[in-house]
């Protein structure tokens, strides 16, 4: 049965169509995805992100523990600071993207709730003598977040906090009014932003006094629709989506979630491997298809007449004015500016690789 965010009806009280997604139900738009998709662009979105799932490490040997179990370093963090990270087997294989942040007493892992069950099983096999307690923290918090250009005006509005985090995947405790929450400066778009994570007890009020804020700044709900428009033009690959277990890490373009100077940690002769040799056989690419229709996921990548790949997701893309998608392609293919075609059932698409992100960032 699907599971429900807390704020689906604040949500629906703003006109959103409701979409099943990942085994949640979410809003796939407010009536206009276009002007969602601007709003992040020119004012500030707010985003659900209910899906998401925070791990609490704390122990003696949480840090020591969880470096050897991803291969950034986490043993560079200070609390306030976060980095990108993954969970790996022992063949390079991605099990699922994640963040981690270092607080005075813990550290915290945010990954897709579709991964949860996995990676807890996943951590417990490798738990042997270390003295470190995993909390999942799914049924106490929840995560929204503002994006755009008046993000950060409206969060200083809004938010009562000392100062607002100034570099990417730094955070800070603060409060909306009587509810506190943890605050850290992200992009999910080519715009600057911050995610909120709020108590469940209080996120509805919270959200509701953020929405009575924010319409100064033109806050606007935005949905799933316009959301994935924002994610592929900049290059964000979805877990479950554009990468999954077949799919080794440095194939997916997340090579900031790799430190090549830290120590042993699974999957590592895999990864090391790879980057000696100075490339991967595929590797995730943008394109922009000939055409305004998007694509079938699995819609084979044709060049010179062979096929090197495959869709992963295809979207309207305002900025191209055009159909624009995500795929892994054959290294051979790889270059920018590259034709190629796209088989989408039974049509051909003329198609050109393009670098990623396909929008740049302006932050």
């Amino acid at each position: 049965m699907a599971r429900e965010s807390l704020l689906l009806k604040l949500q629906q009280a703003s006109g959103a169509e409701i979409v099943e997604r990942d085994n949640w139900l979410l809003a796939a738009h407010f009536g206009d995805p276009l002007e969602e998709y601007r709003a992040v662009h020119t004012r500030v979105g707010i985003f659900d992100l209910c899906e998401r799932n925070f791990l609490r490490f704390t122990g003696a040997d949480r840090i020591s523990f969880l470096n050897g179990m991803v291969p950034n370093d986490v043993k560079t963090l200070s609390p306030g600071q976060g980095l990108y990270a993954a969970f790996l087997d022992i063949h390079g294989k991605i099990l699922a993207d994640a963040r981690v942040f270092c607080t005075d007493q813990a550290l915290l892992v945010d990954l897709p709730e579709l991964c949860k069950e996995q990676i807890l099983q996943h951590l417990e096999r490798h738990l042997v003598a270390d003295e470190v307690e995993i909390q999942d923290l799914s049924a106490d918090w929840t995560m929204i977040s503002l994006q755009g250009p008046a993000a950060a005006n409206l969060a200083r509005e809004a938010v009562s906090i000392s100062a607002l985090p100034d570099s990417e995947l730094a955070h800070a405790t603060g409060a909306i009014g009587s509810c506190n929450i943890f605050l850290i400066r992200v992009m999910h778009a080519p715009q600057d932003g911050y995610d909120l994570v709020l108590p469940c007890s209080e996120a509805i009020e919270a959200v509701r006094r953020l929405q009575e804020i924010g319409k100064k700044f033109g806050l606007c709900w935005v949905g799933a629709n316009a959301y994935e428009m924002l994610r592929i033009e900049a290059g964000i690959p979805r877990y479950g989506v554009d990468m999954n277990a077949d799919n080794l890490l440095l194939e997916t373009g997340l090579e900031h979630a790799v430190s090549y100077t830290k120590g042993c940690y699974l999957g590592q002769e895999i990864i090391e491997r790879i980057h000696s040799r100075g490339h991967v056989n595929k590797q995730l690419a943008g394109l922009i298809l000939g055409g305004r229709v998007p694509v079938e996921r699995g819609s084979a990548i044709l060049y010179a007449g062979r096929e090197v790949g495959k869709i992963t997701s295809s979207v309207f893309s305002p900025y191209k004015d055009s159909a624009i998608a995500l795929g892994y392609v054959q290294r051979e293919a790889c270059n920018p500016g590259e034709s190629v075609v796209v088989r989408d059932r039974t049509k051909e698409i003329t198609a050109a690789l393009a670098a990623l992100p396909i929008y740049p960032a302006t932050a």
